[in-house]
């Protein structure tokens, strides 16, 4: 009896070996049925029953001894003192065929238990094999990479800690503390140092909505418009009600050039307080600009103090002066048309598609066509849709037609056909705009065609097509150009100069057709003439080898010319 009761208790054992030395089991292993005896693991399945009881319990862990083989049903008194040894920092494992034991590698993984187990398992897996921590939950059945986003942070990662507070543009007083910090304060920036600006900080709802409009002025002010358009849109987010943050952004949104956006903007500020003057008054000013005087004429009177009388002479002369470009493009008087479509935007007119359409096509009709092309390059352009809204489809397709016929003078054939199908669409019922559209396709048809046969070497044909394509359009340039360089293969030179002539009137500073009457002149031995065109190339085309060794080669034959000239007048 003694003996027996020296033994160490079955049941107290096994629950300190249950408590202290549980060991998580690993997600790769087997799950064992319940009537299995013979196993060769050390660790068993979450979900693995216990023999030797009559219930269940599918979460319960079996204790290291009811996991041991049945050739060693209970430990040694040495395994046992080994096993509960209060200077062990580590579980031990026994092995099947030994009475050894060795020590196991802790278990790091997260302890989770419930359905984001294999998720969590799946992450530790990822660093441990990758030895990186760029993987982090993001929710309990998500997961994402971790980069830069603000003050997440990954367990171990090693990039700076951030605040997304801390890349909001400062204002004036928090400048003034960073650089007081700065210059002897602890833990502050080198003086004359400026954090990096970022509109992180402008998404914090923490921020106060005219604390965000304060900013957005002071980013206003430093011509930094995008910036600014972000806080005013974020105080809008915050307080929708104030018409303050709409008028200023429309103001931000002009400093950027989309004037139709801002007049938006201005109208849901008027909308909101119908008092509000200055926000009257920008919006009168937008008219002006997008050459609508009448409705600029409305919202200078309700702007009462704010606009002066002045302003009101202004939007009157506007409208005067656009009726009368309309009324000279009826009576296609185009010196007229040209001289008061310049006044309007002189005037104030600076973005109004309609005033330098009219322009435009004054330039185009007095054969000035490199003079229509850097109007259009440099006039305003806006989004098919808004300007077809805010203009009406007539006075949009109007301006799209003379883009389309621009692009066609300057040999943009594509772009010709795309835009006066566009114009067509939007009014289908002008037949003008039909007429320019189907214009616009015979001239791509005939210039493509022509194309093909000039590299087929068909030179006859190709004159053809050119020739074709010109019928429908006599003051093509290109088609000028293109033509004169199938006479001269087929060595009519005469009449390839009288196209390159026809094609320079219209567009003096075209090279191929300069080059090409150049090389003509050079062929009947025109040497003056020849050279004169050279020279001029040599200006256009600074550097280019070619035109250099032409010009010599003229300027040789030429002064040969002279010589033998004057000797056979001595004779």
């Amino acid at each position: 009896m003694d003996e027996e009761e020296k033994k160490p208790a079955g049941c107290g054992l096994l629950v300190l070996y249950n408590t202290v030395f549980r060991r998580r089991p690993s997600p790769a292993s087997p799950r064992r049925s319940a009537t299995s005896n013979s196993t060769a693991s050390v660790s068993s399945a979450p979900n693995s029953v216990d023999n030797g009881s009559n219930h269940s319990n599918s979460k319960r862990r079996r204790p290291i001894a009811e996991q041991l083989p049945a050739a060693s049903p209970s430990p040694g008194p040495d395994l046992q003192k080994a096993l509960v040894s209060p200077n062990s920092s580590k579980p031990a494992i026994v092995h099947p065929t030994s009475d050894k034991y060795t020590p196991a590698k802790r278990d790091t993984r997260p302890r989770v238990s419930g359905i984001s187990t294999d998720l969590d398992n799946l992450i530790y897996d990822h660093q441990r094999a990758k030895g990186s921590s760029m993987l982090v939950r993001a929710s309990s059945g998500n997961v994402m990479l971790y980069s830069n986003l603000g003050n997440l942070r990954a367990p171990g990662a090693v990039t700076p800690n951030r605040n997304v507070l801390d890349y909001l543009p400062k204002t004036a007083k928090e400048m003034k503390s960073a650089a007081v910090m700065g210059r002897g304060g602890r833990g502050g920036a080198a003086e004359g140092s400026e954090a990096p600006v970022s509109m992180c900080r402008a998404l914090s709802k923490r921020l106060d909505p005219e604390e965000l409009k304060e900013m957005g002025n002071e980013e206003y002010k430093k011509g930094r418009y995008a910036e600014a358009v972000a806080l005013y849109d974020r105080a809008i987010l915050i307080d929708p009600e104030r018409a303050s943050y709409w008028s200023n952004k429309a103001a931000a949104l002009i400093g950027l050039g989309r004037l139709l956006d801002a007049v938006q903007e201005c109208k849901e500020a008027v909308k909101i307080d119908p008092c509000y003057f200055r926000a009257h008054h920008r919006l009168a000013t937008l008219y002006i600009r997008l050459g609508e005087p009448e409705r600029a004429t409305n919202h200078y009177k309700l702007a009462k103090n704010e606009a002066s009388a002045k302003d009101l002479l202004q939007a009157k002369a506007m409208q005067v002066l656009i009726g009368k470009c309309s009324e000279a493009r009826k009576l296609r008087d185009w010196n007229n048309l040209l001289k008061e479509s310049q006044t309007a935007i002189s005037a104030g007119a600076d973005s109004a598609p309609q005033i330098f359409a009219y322009q435009a096509e004054a330039f185009l009709m007095l054969r000035r066509q490199e003079d229509a092309e850097e109007l259009m390059i440099d006039g305003p352009k806006f989004e098919t849709d808004a300007s077809t809204k805010f203009f009406g489809a007539p006075r949009n397709a109007y301006q799209l037609s003379v883009r389309a016929q621009v692009d066609m003078a300057a040999g943009r054939f594509e772009s010709a056909v795309s835009l006066a199908q566009l114009a067509a669409r939007i009014d289908p019922s002008s037949r003008e705009i039909s007429a320019i559209a189907r214009k616009a396709r015979m001239v791509a048809s005939a210039r493509t065609m022509g194309n093909d046969l000039f590299k087929a070497s068909k030179f006859e044909e190709a004159t053809l097509a050119y020739g074709d394509g010109l019928n429908h359009d006599p003051q093509n340039a290109i088609l000028l150009c293109n033509r004169a360089a199938c006479r001269s293969k087929l060595g009519q030179l005469e009449k390839a100069i009288e196209d390159c002539n026809a094609a320079l009137n219209l567009r003096p500073k075209y090279s191929k057709a300069l080059l090409r009457r150049a090389d003509c002149n050079s062929k009947l031995a025109r040497w003056e003439a020849s050279v004169q065109d050279y020279e001029t190339l040599a200006v256009q085309m600074l550097g280019d080898e070619a035109v250099c060794r032409a010009l010599q080669e003229a300027k040789a034959h030429l002064i040969k010319q002279k010589e033998e000239g004057e000797y056979k007048g001595t004779s």
